[in-house]
């Protein structure tokens, strides 16, 4: 997350705070009691994951300490991974799309999110010139705000050096489109034609699929923070559900983490 969002995450989270103070009429009791007062009654309706990340957020700025028997909220799951069935289904329905253009951009789309961990954004973002393919293999420099260099394996790292050829343009959806539309990706996703029973391609699947292949696979936690973009390394719990061998708490991903150094 950029500077920038954090601020205003942090802003609307100390605003709906001090509203929640000002409608209950509260005086002075223990901060740590208004907080928990607050993500209790004055977050009815909303997500646990979301009134999970308001506590994160007011315990980072200071607001509140942990108070005695404060209630926990369970965090967002991650999608699930494609599993082997559905990846070959996928791979089929991109191949059988009618239109050369759109064969190709789901090719790239599937190549990309499983076999690069790419967000929605950063695949939008994507061009020819980012990759680089040599003996050692092929590397994707991600654009972006989490700017990092990730090297694909695998069927991926073949698909995607077959792929790009000599293209120096955008790689997902090359033709001209307004590509700063927020549905962009979701759109195309929707459009493709597969039958009703077949799974569904979605960039948050896929890049669910990539973490967990790593996670599975046993890849170390820094180099999947780094190849991910990720911060932190407790952002790796909700996918960590999906992968029996994977440490399953935040304080368990901490300790491995840890033990790497």
């Amino acid at each position: 997350m950029s500077s920038d969002r954090r601020a205003a995450r942090e802003r609307s989270v100390q605003a709906g705070l001090q509203g929640f103070c000002r409608d209950q009429g509260l005086g002075s009791p223990p901060v740590g009691e208004i907080v928990t007062a607050f993500l209790c009654q004055g977050l009815v309706g909303r997500a646990s994951s979301t009134k999970g990340t308001y506590h994160s957020v007011l315990r980072h700025l200071g607001e509140v300490a942990q108070p005695q028997g404060a209630p926990r909220f369970a965090g967002s799951r991650a999608p699930a991974p494609y599993d082997a069935r559905e990846r070959a289904q996928l791979y089929s329905v991109a191949s059988s799309q009618g239109r050369p253009w759109r064969r190709y951009s789901a090719m790239m789309l599937l190549t990309l999110g499983i076999g690069a961990g790419l967000r929605a954004s950063e695949l939008v973002a994507a061009r020819g010139r980012d990759v680089t393919i040599d003996p050692a293999g092929v590397t994707l420099h991600v654009r972006g705000a989490r700017r990092r260099v990730v090297t694909l394996r695998g069927d991926e790292a073949a698909a995607l050096g077959e792929l790009v050829g000599r293209k120096s343009d955008y790689l997902f959806h090359p033709e001209p489109a307004t590509r700063s539309y927020p549905n962009f990706v979701n759109d195309f996703c929707r459009q493709l034609v597969a039958g009703p029973d077949v799974a569904r391609l979605s960039t948050s699947r896929a890049r669910s699929s990539y973490i967990c292949d790593h996670l599975t696979s046993g890849t170390r936690l820094s180099t999947l923070l780094e190849a991910t973009g990720l911060v932190e390394v407790e952002s790796l719990a909700r996918y960590a559900r999906h992968v029996p061998s994977a440490p399953h708490s935040k304080a368990a991903l901490r300790r491995q983490l840890a033990s790497e150094s």
